[in-house]
């Protein structure tokens, strides 16, 4: 299949509101020769990185938007003008390719429309766009919801979260302190030739100065490493971890923390990792059988502990919560287009059940820590305030940590352009039980 058709058919699915990318461009990539796999995830996840800014552009060149029923030719056309200004491909063959995709997508009528636009768009669309940079979401390259509620709660910084934001990711290593020291691996290596450095807050963290395949780094498939960012590596440290603890990590999916907390405290008498969907826990499991650990696995809704707590309490508590996940856009650029404003409050209304359910799964001097990978304080500081506020067995402790910004409550980590993702911790102690 034609690159720039798999690519059209992955977004066109998110456009519709029928998929993210992490769900439907795999599908798409099968059907595409292996030496254009790389380029179909650049045209998918480019398309979408800069979507609100191409729309825009999209506008301004067509007489009239496209029908719903046509999102997988807007879907083309978006892609056809990633092409023109984020790429090196010669704009002939973009141009070329593009037009050529209607005919497999059963539309004809568009290809003389996309032919007229892309071409309009390669005379005119450099002045197009300086004319539309006042416009912060043509500047930002974030829908105006998000980038109206970044500068609200981020007035200094809103500008370089955006940037951070809309930048090629990092790609940072979790060592397995079971098989290495950070040290140890970052002579490995140096001896296999690939440059690399110490993150700056995680112990266990290496970033390296480019992206490879991780198959051929030293000892992954032996476990030595595993791929997840440096904010997400934080939890296993910030819980405090000793012997003897029974930990439970809820809403676990894909495995990246329930992983890290088996490797950083060996002697832990069990973890219990939950998610909602029993497909969600194929990755964990996967990723427990690489790494040689043990955890019990549950498929269930977290909240509904009468069908999954045993009522023997735990000593600590990860609660990684469902969240907008504002921080790691420029890992997920399709989030610009899947999330809304409206979702925002419901999902803060599901942080505080979620919070209410798992505490009196707490031991009394156990320590919950609440997690996110969300930037809006809405989702995070809040949430935690509101918790604090109802349950009166509940304290907050300081985070041994420098990372991130002091919040009201917990720290709010902002995406760094090559460092960590945007993230948000906050950690709990429960002093009583509560009140029946």
């Amino acid at each position: 299949m034609n690159p720039r058709l798999a690519a059209t058919r992955a977004l066109a699915a998110v456009l519709s509101g029928k998929a993210s990318l992490n769900s439907s461009l795999p599908t798409q990539l099968d059907k595409v020769e292996e030496r254009d796999r790389g380029l179909t995830q650049d045209l998918a996840f480019g398309t979408a990185r800069w979507q609100p800014r191409l729309e825009l552009l999209a506008a301004q060149l067509l007489q009239k938007p496209f029908k719903a029923a046509d999102s997988d030719v807007q879907a083309l056309l978006l892609v056809g003008l990633y092409q023109l200004f984020y790429t090196r491909i010669p704009a002939h063959a973009a141009i070329g390719e593009t037009v050529g995709c209607a005919d497999k997508l059963k539309k004809p009528w568009a290809k003389a429309l996309l032919n007229a636009v892309l071409r309009r768009a390669q005379r005119e669309g450099e002045e197009l766009l300086a004319s539309m940079e006042r416009d912060p979401v043509v500047r930002t390259a974030h829908p105006r919801w998000l980038q109206k509620s970044l500068k609200a709660f981020w007035p200094e910084q809103w500008e370089a979260i955006c940037a951070a934001n809309n930048a090629h990711p990092p790609m940072i290593l979790r060592v397995n302190r079971r098989h290495h020291s950070r040290d140890a691996y970052l002579a490995l290596l140096g001896e296999a030739g690939i440059a690399a450095a110490a993150c700056q807050y995680s112990r266990d963290g290496i970033v390296l100065a480019a992206a490879c395949d991780v198959r051929g780094l030293p000892g992954f498939a032996e476990g030595w490493i595993s791929v997840q960012d440096e904010a997400a590596q934080l939890a296993a440290d910030l819980l405090e971890l000793a012997p003897g603890q029974r930990v439970l990590d809820a809403c676990c999916a894909p495995g990246g923390k329930t992983c890290h907390l088996l490797e950083a405290e060996q002697g832990l008498a069990e973890v219990v990792a939950i998610d909602l969907e029993a497909k969600r826990l194929v990755r964990v499991r996967e990723n427990l059988a690489r790494l040689q650990l043990d955890a019990k696995l549950i498929a269930c809704d977290a909240r509904d502990t009468a069908n999954w707590w045993d009522g023997k309490t735990f000593q600590r508590i990860l609660l990684d919560a469902p969240c907008s996940a504002t921080g790691v856009i420029r890992r997920h650029p399709d989030i610009k287009l899947t999330r809304q404003a409206d979702d925002i409050p419901a999902l803060a209304t599901l942080q505080g059940e979620l919070l209410d359910a798992l505490w009196p799964t707490l031991e009394v001097g156990g320590m919950l820590l609440y997690a996110t990978c969300s930037s809006l304080p809405t989702e995070n500081t809040e949430v935690i305030e509101a918790f604090l506020a109802r349950t009166p067995g509940a304290r907050e402790l300081d985070l041994a940590t420098e990372a991130g910004l002091r919040q009201p409550h917990g720290r709010q980590l902002l995406a760094q352009e090559g460092g960590h993702d945007g993230f948000y911790y906050a950690k709990l102690i429960k002093i009583a039980a509560s009140r029946g």
